[in-house]
């Protein structure tokens, strides 16, 4: 897992810190897109993670992490668990969860709805991702 972690944080690096090419790109602005739910749980998938947490009967200082990590069929997975807060983490609260999301992975999540369809031919969570340029059919890794 940390070598994975690693990777991402490389990755996030290099898009993140990278030197403009010239002086009339330096004075660009780059739009940064903020959304008013930086991550949103619809009403099923946080009826769906509440049922997790107390059939796991897991601690209550746990909170929900939404976090990416490299591989996938489209280069970055979702991940979904339940996990401490650190000081880095941000918090956000959807459908009255609180949910821990890492800072350097906030650019992959800002928008995203995690829904959890229960019919016949869907079951399980599916991530709704205004970042991703392009996702795997089974809809959980993505690129941006």
């Amino acid at each position: 897992m940390a070598l994975q972690e690693d990777n991402l944080d490389d990755v996030i690096a290099s898009l993140v810190d990278e030197e403009p090419d010239n002086e009339a790109e330096a004075d660009v602005e780059v739009p940064v897109k903020k959304y008013d739910f930086p991550v949103s749980l619809t009403e099923r998938a946080a009826r769906q993670i509440k049922k997790i947490k107390e059939n796991e009967s897991l601690d209550e200082e746990l909170y929900l992490r939404v976090a990416v990590e490299g591989g996938g069929c489209s280069g970055l997975s979702y991940k979904l668990g339940f996990d401490i807060k650190t000081d880095e983490d941000e918090l956000v609260t959807s459908q009255g969860m609180e949910i821990v999301i890492n800072p350097k992975h906030m650019m992959y999540l800002d928008g995203i709805v995690i829904d959890y369809p229960d019919g016949l031919d869907a079951r399980g969570f599916t991530f709704d991702n205004p970042n991703a340029s392009e996702s795997c059919g089974c809809g959980s890794s993505f690129a941006v």
